[in-house]
């Protein structure tokens, strides 16, 4: 009787080591189960970056004394390049941007029996940025230095042609939109001052920028 019962006991014993070994090599052969979440890298905004932007002008321009006008409207399209770069730190974006445009906003009105006209050729800024990211959305403020030439003409009379420098502030959104591309949308306030004189007349530029740009982020 004292055999049978040591007997089962070591059947006993036998039987659990082998049960043990048995789940402890399932175990080993059983795949490492993948996290359930991977966190997405936060996207970094520091660096240089290239781009193009294109869109239009609206604003007002006014002749006088000698020949008056009045306040009268200017308008047209603009295209060109922007070179900027960034840093950040934690949400906060600082930058420097600059960019020069073709321009073509134009405008005219009637003066003393004659025509008087102010035109835009080309439109340059040199600006701070100060944005807040949202990840990979970025709004910004933005103000510095604007450069470009008034043109102004008075028909029959003669014409001026003067490079200026002036002031910009405005604002915008840019967001990543693949690999080291971002698109932006801005809109920016320029005001250049008075151009030359004609026969003591001279003429002020001040207009509305809105347009979209493309950068390439290095």
């Amino acid at each position: 009787m004292k055999k049978l019962l040591l007997a089962g006991i070591g059947l006993l014993a036998l039987g659990a080591t082998a049960a043990s070994a048995a789940d402890i090599q399932r175990r080993q052969a059983m795949p490492a189960k993948a996290p359930l979440y991977s966190p997405v890298p936060v996207y970094n905004w520091t660096g240089f970056y290239v781009g193009i932007n294109g869109g239009g002008g609206w604003g007002r321009s006014d002749f006088g004394p000698t020949f008056p006008t009045g306040t009268f409207g200017t308008s047209g399209g603009m295209v060109g390049g922007t070179l900027g770069y960034n840093w950040q730190m934690g949400n906060v974006v600082f930058g420097l941007e600059g960019d020069i445009d073709w321009s073509n906003i134009r405008g005219s009105a009637a003066c003393g029996g004659t025509t008087c006209s102010t035109r835009n050729d080309w439109l340059a800024t040199a600006r701070g940025r100060l944005g807040y990211a949202f990840d990979r959305i970025m709004p910004y403020v933005t103000g510095g230095a604007a450069f470009g030439n008034i043109k102004t003409d008075i028909a029959g009379l003669g014409g001026a042609n003067t490079s200026k420098a002036g002031w910009t502030v405005g604002g915008g959104i840019e967001a990543a939109i693949a690999g080291p591309w971002t698109a932006k949308v801005e809109y920016l306030y320029v005001d250049l001052g008075r151009g030359g004189s004609i026969l003591g007349s001279d003429a002020s530029f001040k207009t509305n920028i809105v347009r979209a740009g493309l950068n390439y982020r290095f």
